[in-house]
């Protein structure tokens, strides 16, 4: 059903002024002393200087877009001073790891000294400390590990990310149901929208209006509650029904981005995605015939509690909010929460620990949500057949199994042809390179056999990757590491956001190409869990090891 013409040019116009409003009070950061509450701001410094307006934008907002469970909080940033005593002593350094025994010392350095691992790959590995704790680190490792400085002044890199300038309104107009019309509408939006990161309610007037722009594809929806009470919202794009073949189950390519609160530019990327893909259907070929034959079902940001939090009060938050057994640390990784092989590898039992999952699989409420949905849409006539889980930083492509390199994927062979011909199509456009590798390795490549015990730098057990490919049997699943690979790590800046958004595109177009090339099922048996867990599916297993 088309919207009515007013309630459209109302709609653009309360979009336009939202967010040009939305940048003007990001420009004016609230301040507030140590101790003291962020929300106890002086009147003047809060972004609340006209509040009329504030109240006008929210109200109109509300009235056209409908509620947000997001408070109207989104301006909030952290002040210059609290960022400089937040940050200011923090840097970032790059160990050059070059075996299995440097690995295993880093590992457990890191563990014991409870230090935040930016990210790892076969060539090196990133750590975020205190200046003061790094000769304390190095006394830990073999002197064959000398670090290198990557970002020095953290205070400065965090600020950097935060919008700072004011975004100009834009008008057009919206009476029209034209689809070029439509689309010109949206782009005209999208300059303002991928200009800068943006809070999590900004994001969610953003999706209700691609869907109430494009109603005859799209399809929003909340997946389930976060542990604060934030809905998971989810965006499914498809053809019209009767607009080319349909097929039961019908075939779903799932996109994820935002899983750590802190990796924005996974956020940013997935909201790129569902806006080109929807504007593009009925206009390029290739996007057209793939929504004809697959829905793709968009969830932005599947930590929205996290994500607040580091618009709020830590821009480096990873975890999700949820309350652990220990009061002072709070939060899960999500990504070591799922129940497939929770306990294959030693597991972290320290919640304050960045990559501590829980004491038991699917203790995390973002995790069980999600899990639950997906299990009911294939009970429902869907089947995921891809799936393309968005993170940051490093530039990988990811594929199963996370928890353990002795045991190979079924169908390794196609999923390793498909994650080249994505870095391919990723490289031909930007020229950035994407290395591929399995999720299982360590910071050093390596075979692991059921005897080695050196510790890796993160344990793998658990993860949504292995959990979507197994469980689900989505047979082409990956986790892709963007931009960059170290000079800015979690806080790329936002001129990177659209370049990465296109990369990405490409890959999902190759990667939409491809599923429509194989008919997007490999054919292999559907394993129930009786199965996996009898003597025969074991021995199946020990004949895939490497």
């Amino acid at each position: 059903m088309q919207l009515p013409a007013q309630r459209l040019a109302a709609l653009s116009a309360v979009l336009a002024f939202a967010f040009s409003f939305s940048a003007e009070a990001a420009r004016i950061r609230p301040s507030w002393h140590d101790g003291r509450s962020p929300h106890h701001c002086d009147r003047a410094e809060s972004g609340h200087v006209f509040p009329f307006l504030k109240w006008l934008r929210d109200s109109l907002s509300e009235a056209v877009l409908g509620h947000s469970s997001t408070s109207a909080k989104d301006t909030t940033k952290l002040s210059k001073v609290a960022l400089q005593s937040r940050y200011q002593n923090d840097v970032v350094i790059r160990f050059n790891v070059t075996n299995s025994e440097e690995e295993g010392a880093l590992s457990q350095a890191t563990e014991q000294m409870l230090l935040d691992v930016w990210t790892f790959t076969p060539e090196y590995v990133d750590i975020r400390l205190h200046k003061e704790d790094v000769s304390s680190l190095l006394t830990l490792l073999p002197a064959s590990l000398q670090p290198s400085v990557l970002i020095p002044d953290m205070a400065a890199a965090v600020r950097a990310t935060y919008p700072s300038k004011t975004a100009a309104s834009i008008r057009f107009d919206a009476t029209t149901s034209d689809p070029a019309a439509l689309r010109t509408a949206l782009d005209g939006l999208g300059n303002i929208f991928f200009r800068d990161y943006q809070p999590l309610s900004v994001i969610t007037s953003w999706m209700r209006y691609i869907n109430a722009m494009f109603p005859t594809i799209t399809e929003m929806t909340s997946i389930g509650k976060s542990y604060e009470g934030r809905d998971i919202f989810a965006m499914r794009i498809g053809s019209p029904k009767g607009d080319g073949p349909v097929t039961v189950p019908r075939k779903t390519i799932l996109v994820t981005g935002g899983l750590h609160g802190r990796e924005w530019i996974s956020i940013s990327t997935v909201n790129y995605l569902l806006s080109s893909v929807v504007t593009a259907f009925d206009k390029e070929p290739m996007i057209t015939k793939l929504l004809q034959h697959f829905d793709i079902v968009f969830i932005p940001v599947l930590n929205p509690d996290g994500y607040d939090y580091t618009w709020e009060s830590d821009r480096l938050w990873r975890k999700s909010r949820q309350q652990t057994k220990m009061r002072f640390c709070r939060g899960l990784d999500i990504d070591h929460a799922f129940g497939y092989e929770w306990k294959s590898t030693k597991h972290q039992t320290d919640p304050c620990s960045e990559s501590y999952g829980g004491d038991q699989p699917f203790q995390s409420v973002e995790a069980s949500e999600l899990a639950k949905w997906a299990k009911n849409e294939t009970e429902h006539d869907v089947k995921f057949v891809g799936f393309l889980d968005l993170h940051s930083y490093s530039q990988q492509i990811l594929f199963p199994y996370t928890y353990s390199c002795a045991v190979d994927p079924p169908n390794r062979e196609n999923l390793e042809e498909l994650a080249v011909g994505l870095a391919k199509a990723i490289r031909l456009s930007s020229g950035e390179a994407y290395s591929v590798n399995s999720a299982c390795e360590g910071a050093v490549a390596r075979v692991y056999s059921a005897s080695n015990s050196l510790p890796r730098i993160e344990t793998g057990g658990g993860s949504m990757l292995d959990w979507f490919y197994h469980e689900l049997q989505a047979r082409y699943s990956y986790q892709i590491k963007l931009r960059d690979t170290g000079s800015y790590g979690f806080l790329l800046p936002s001129e990177n956001i659209v370049p990465t958004g296109q990369e990405m595109l490409n890959a999902l177009k190759y990667f939409g190409d491809y599923l429509l090339g194989n008919n997007g099922i490999e054919k292999f048996p559907i394993l129930q869990k009786s199965d996996q867990d009898s003597v025969g599916w074991k021995d199946d297993l020990r004949k895939r090891r490497r």
